[in-house]
């Protein structure tokens, strides 16, 4: 009996990821598919693949996905779907995000702004004032971003009731364990409906404070969890080891580089006498920390991202919220005090597909420290002994000269510290005139 003929071999899609939908097999309504359009989004991201459709349908979700995996329109744009077509209520937002930062809730609001599509959003986040959030919630929210102890203060006012709030998110639930906020996180979500859809999104997953999160207030939640893409996973890491002396001079080397530069410190001190050095070398640099308003933090987040600056000096609090693309270097001036904070530093450049490299600035007193953080944080490095005129740092880092050596530069007005009394040197106040010398009689 003869065989049949056999077909002819088909291509193997062994370890190749499966396609993608469009955002139109999600199930999103037309109009958001067609904003999604017109904002240059044709294909969803893995998360928001995977996420979307359940959010659709009124599940709640537990998701783990790294920052910049779009989360924000993985909950965001069911989140609209679900809170469209009955009319904004006075005080009381029928949708509510989470977020542990200033700068994250105010990115949520503008991330998913052009999605809205007649629905209301705002925002309830410190340093702004309290009183015109209140008046806006007065007029009626449909959608509410907001840090936790803004939120509690604004409850406990009563400008705010949670009690119609259909949909929470609680985004970066693992930062607010780790800023302190869960007792607060614990009371706003004590405040909505039992039964209302909760979406819960993390970094990481294995933290004991998220797991209690998860299973006090999300009921039989589906879990969707995203590896980094390849496209996050391109940075290049360094260790720079450098002598004590010379680490200012490098740093300012660095910074004087091309491209857009983040540098870390761990204080807010360090934030400011590194940044006051960079400028008296003639680099363009601004510093971002939790001790300055929010008003001017927004205008310093603008000025990198336009470019007007191209050197920020960050606080791992404040950073928490910098989600700025084309971030082409990051230096950890201090070596971070743990391993996630190595990774969520790490994690601001190489994204959305861009190459990005890390270094970290070692003085030998640092060395047994880091060797210990970059093992825990199981990033490979490479090792390198510089000097600020050695041409390999230039080679892996961009750096060179700044416009004005430290020898000429002459510190601000404002920044000039004066001598303490009893010194015998003239104290002057910034800016101003000499003292007059104080007049005498003649004799007569």
């Amino acid at each position: 009996m003869a065989e049949p003929p056999s077909s002819p071999p088909q291509p193997s899609n062994a370890g190749r990821p499966a396609p993608r939908p469009p955002f139109a097999d999600l199930g999103l309504p037309v109009l958001t598919v067609q904003a999604l359009r017109r904002e240059g989004f044709t294909d969803p991201r893995p998360i928001q693949d995977a996420a979307i459709p359940d959010a659709l349908a009124g599940r709640d979700v537990l998701g783990r996905a790294p920052t910049g995996s779009g989360k924000t329109l993985a909950f965001g744009l069911p989140m609209l779907a679900r809170l469209a077509g009955r009319p904004a209520i006075p005080r009381a937002p029928r949708g509510l995000v989470l977020a542990p930062t200033r700068e994250l809730a105010l990115q949520i609001e503008r991330a998913l702004e052009p999605f809205a599509l007649g629905l209301r959003l705002g925002t309830a986040v410190g340093g702004l004032p309290t009183a015109r959030q209140a008046e806006k919630l007065l007029r009626g929210v449909d959608l509410l971003i907001a840090t936790p102890g803004r939120l509690t203060d604004l409850v406990e006012q009563g400008a705010a009731v949670l009690d119609s709030v259909q949909v929470t998110v609680l985004d970066e639930a693992d930062h607010m364990a780790d800023f302190g906020f869960l007792p607060q996180v614990r009371r706003l979500l004590d405040a909505t409906p039992a039964d209302g859809q909760r979406l819960l999104f993390s970094a990481t997953l294995d933290d004991d404070s998220v797991q209690d999160l998860v299973r006090h207030y999300l009921r039989n939640p589906v879990t969707h969890s995203v590896a980094p893409e390849p496209a996050a996973a391109v940075a290049v890491h360094h260790l720079l080891f450098v002598d004590t002396a010379d680490k200012p001079a490098v740093l300012a080397r660095i910074a004087a580089r091309e491209g857009r530069t983040l540098m870390f410190v761990r204080t807010q001190y360090g934030a400011e006498k590194l940044t006051r050095r960079l400028r008296d070398e003639g680099i363009a640099v601004a510093a971002l920390h939790g001790g300055k308003a929010q008003n001017r933090r927004l205008r310093t987040l603008a000025a990198f991202a336009d470019g007007a600056v191209s050197t920020l000096v960050a606080t791992d609090i404040a950073a928490r919220g910098i989600h700025v693309d084309a971030v082409s270097l990051v230096v950890h001036a201090d070596p971070p005090t743990s391993p996630k904070d190595y990774v969520h530093r790490a994690g601001r450049t190489a994204r959305a597909g861009a190459a990005g490299t890390v270094v970290t600035v070692v003085t030998p007193d640092q060395r047994a420290e880091v060797s210990a953080l970059i093992q825990a944080a199981e990033v490979e490095t490479v090792t390198h002994s510089v000097r600020p005129a050695d041409r390999q740092l230039q080679q892996l880092t961009g750096a060179r000269a700044p416009a004005v050596t430290p020898a000429a530069a002459q510190p601000a007005a404002r920044d000039r510290v004066r001598p303490p009394r009893g010194s015998g040197q003239p104290r002057r106040v910034s800016g101003s005139a000499p003292a007059r010398r104080p007049h005498r009689r003649r004799a007569r």
